[in-house]
C-alpha cells in the first residue's frame, strides 16, 4: 500500500482522491491554524506555486491532537488558510496523525525516519514528508524545518517526477 491508495476525505467533503496524485511528488504536510509553526502555510504555498508546473503538490492534513490547534470546523479552516495566507493546495478532513485513532496514511508515515534517524509518532504541526512519484516516502523533515529550507528543498527537487 502506498498513500496513493488510502482513502481520506476532502476538507470540503468527498474524497481527496489520493490515487490522482500517483505519478506526481507529493509533500504531506499535517497542520493547524493556532499553531507558532502556523506561518509555516506561506512557504508551503510558495513551494506549491514554484513547483506545481513539475509535478508537486502539497497536501495539507489538518490536525487538533497538538494542545488543541486547529478545533475549527472544516469552514473554519478553509476560510482561515484562504484568508490569512492564501492557500490554494488541497486541504484533507481533519484527522489523528497519532494513538489508536491514526490515519492509515500516518501509519506508513510515521515508520519513516528523519535524517536524524527518527521515526514514529509525529512530533508536532507540520511535520513534513515527501512523497515520490511511485508512492514511496523518500524523506521526512521535523516540524521546526521550514518550507524554504535548503535540504527540504533539495529532497522535493528530487523527488518530482522526470
Amino acid at each position: 500500500m502506498t498513500i496513493f491508495d488510502a482513502d481520506i476525505d476532502a476538507l470540503g467533503g468527498g474524497s481527496a482522491n489520493l490515487a490522482s496524485l500517483r505519478g506526481k511528488a507529493v509533500l504531506i504536510v499535517n497542520v493547524a491554524s493556532r499553531c507558532g509553526l502556523t506561518p509555516q502555510y506561506a512557504g508551503l504555498q510558495k513551494l506549491a506555486d514554484t513547483y506545481a508546473d513539475r509535478g508537486l503538490v502539497v497536501l495539507g492534513v489538518p490536525c487538533n491532537q497538538f494542545a488543541g490547534q486547529e478545533p475549527g470546523t472544516a469552514a473554519d479552516i478553509e476560510e482561515f488558510c484562504q484568508v490569512n495566507y492564501g492557500v490554494t493546495f488541497p486541504l484533507t478532513e481533519k484527522v489523528d496523525v497519532n494513538g489508536a485513532e491514526r490515519h492509515p496514511i500516518y501509519t506508513e508515515l510515521a515508520a519513516t525516519a528523519d535524517d536524524t534517524g527518527y521515526s514514529g509518532d509525529i512530533r508536532w504541526n507540520f511535520e513534513k514528508f515527501v512523497i515520490a512519484p511511485d508512492g514511496t516516502v523518500s524523506a521526512r523533515f521535523a516540524p521546526q524545518t521550514a518550507p524554504d529550507d535548503p535540504g527540504l528543498v533539495a529532497a522535493v527537487e528530487q523527488a518530482l517526477p522526470r
